[in-house]
């Protein structure tokens, strides 16, 4: 039957089949996983014979020639017999290789191949995420900068506080991505390369091989390090790179996950609000029930994965609080679900935000119709003040618009009426000399006060040098699969 291969028979991951960009999954696969293996393979090989081990360059070339042509069925079924990945993956490669098996993997425990890929994996995790996060800062600052002196309600408590225009809002929102921008290149920048260390981190096996000379140890760990692109390696190790450092890497993405969510659910209640909605497709079905319906899908998707982002770094906390002494196995069933997992979720979350931000939609009616609702009461004491100007006396001028206030109030919140308070002023002829300012201390722009300023300073001084090194990478599209 069409349609029914044996990848709709078993559990597949959506964050691979339903959500995370070609790269990033192919970053966290097997052939990237086990082609990294034989390049390390090869750097130790090389390094080794430049550093006067005996082999050759037939070896090294025979190695090289090798890289990427892994029958995956004969690996599998070596590690059915070996219960150990490394090993059959060892033994594949010898049978592509008979002239190098000898020194494949010389010196070297399990973990060479197996924490030096997965740092490996970490970096080029985090060079496919901050280009996507500088999109999404680059389009949000693009509207903030559009928005800067559109007035609109701030909420406190989400009650209708004083206002602020749709730019400043923005910028609240860019400050905290420009913060994990920050954060993502730090732990990128900060992350090391694990070396050559030996089963317990003392390099006793390469101290063994090269005949007790340390120098040509250190200089074998150095070369092997700036082969696979890293400055520096980690001094000191156990069996393993210290397990902090996956906490460090999942922690900088789950404070994304949580400034994601925050911007996300903003998004939603503004949408239902009617203000602000997210890009929607000319034949999107909002509800199979309600066909009026424009619901907040992107929004609700980039929120439901930053729960399964933000949750995911408990995972790393929990392995590096049980690596006993210099190691312990079980970390590694756990860390091949929770490393890859995160990058995969926070490529998504962005992808899907970047195309949100990309096509947001305001509705500047919609929210005048509610300052209008709103700004009576807000301008109350710009009234008094006006009154004292013109002579009143502010105890006065104050209990009159108590009392119009709560009567405009109860047609708002007991007649479900509109907000008639200019209506009253208007008509009480106490007010009679501040008449013709009302208009002007009713104006929505003299209520926002340095909004419109702060978003320019704040564009240009936090946003742009953020973005700066990603100039180039500026001009990619998200078409997203929904």
């Amino acid at each position: 039957m069409e349609g029914s291969g044996d990848e709709f028979m078993k559990y597949r991951s959506p964050l691979v089949s339903r959500y995370a960009s070609k790269e990033m999954a192919y970053n966290f696969s097997d052939r990237k996983k086990f082609t990294t293996w034989r390049k390390l393979w090869l750097y130790l090989a090389k390094a080794e014979k430049d550093l006067g081990l005996p082999i050759t360059e037939a070896q090294v070339n025979e190695m090289e020639s090798h890289l990427d042509d892994i029958d995956f069925v004969v690996a599998a079924e070596e590690e059915r017999k070996l219960r150990h990945d490394v090993m059959a993956h060892v033994h594949t490669f010898a049978k592509c290789c008979p002239t190098a098996a000898p020194i494949i993997h010389l010196g070297a425990t399990s973990c060479y191949v197996g924490d030096n890929t997965d740092l490996i994996m970490l970096r080029d995790g985090f060079d496919i995420l901050l280009p996507k996060l500088a999109r999404v800062i680059d389009r949000l600052a693009d509207f903030a900068e559009k928005n800067a002196d559109l007035p609109t309600l701030g909420f406190t408590h989400f009650q209708p506080a004083q206002l602020t225009t749709v730019g400043k809002r923005a910028c609240l929102w860019l400050q905290d991505l420009v913060m994990d921008m920050r954060n993502l290149q730090r732990a990128r920048d900060d992350l090391r390369f694990r070396g050559v260390k030996g089963t317990t981190g003392t390099q006793a096996s390469f101290l063994q091989l090269f005949q007790e000379d340390h120098d040509k140890v250190e200089e074998l760990d150095r070369k092997i390090t700036e082969m696979a692109g890293f400055k520096k390696s980690y001094l000191v190790t156990g069996q393993t790179y210290t397990r902090k450092v996956d906490i460090d890497s999942l922690s900088v993405l789950a404070s994304l996950g949580a400034t994601v969510h925050k911007i996300c659910t903003d998004i939603r209640l503004l949408a239902n609000l009617k203000e602000i909605e997210e890009p929607f497709e000319k034949e999107q079905i909002g509800s199979s029930a309600m066909p009026y319906k424009r619901n907040p899908m992107r929004a609700e998707r980039c929120c439901s994965l930053a729960r399964h982002l933000m949750a995911l770094v408990s995972d790393p906390l929990h392995t590096l609080s049980v690596q006993w002494l210099e190691r312990t196995l079980d970390d590694s069933a756990n860390r091949r679900i929770s490393l890859p997992e995160s990058f995969l979720t926070a490529d998504i979350i962005l992808s899907t935000l970047q195309n949100i931000t990309e096509g947001l939609v305001v509705y500047p009616k919609v929210i005048e119709r509610h300052i209008r609702h709103e700004l009576p009461f807000m301008a109350t004491e710009n009234i008094i003040m006006a009154m004292v100007k013109a002579g009143g006396n502010r105890q006065d001028c104050h209990e009159k618009i108590r009392v119009l206030s709560q009567q405009a109030a109860a047609v708002v919140k007991q007649e479900g009426g509109d907000n008639d308070l200019l209506a009253r002023v208007q008509a009480d002829p106490y007010f009679t000399p501040i008449l013709g300012q009302l208009d002007a201390l009713l104006d929505p722009k003299t209520f926002i006060g340095r909004a419109p300023q702060q978003v320019a300073r704040f564009l240009s001084e936090e946003v742009k040098p953020v973005l700066e090194p990603y100039k180039s990478k500026m001009d990619v599209k998200i078409e997203l699969e929904l």
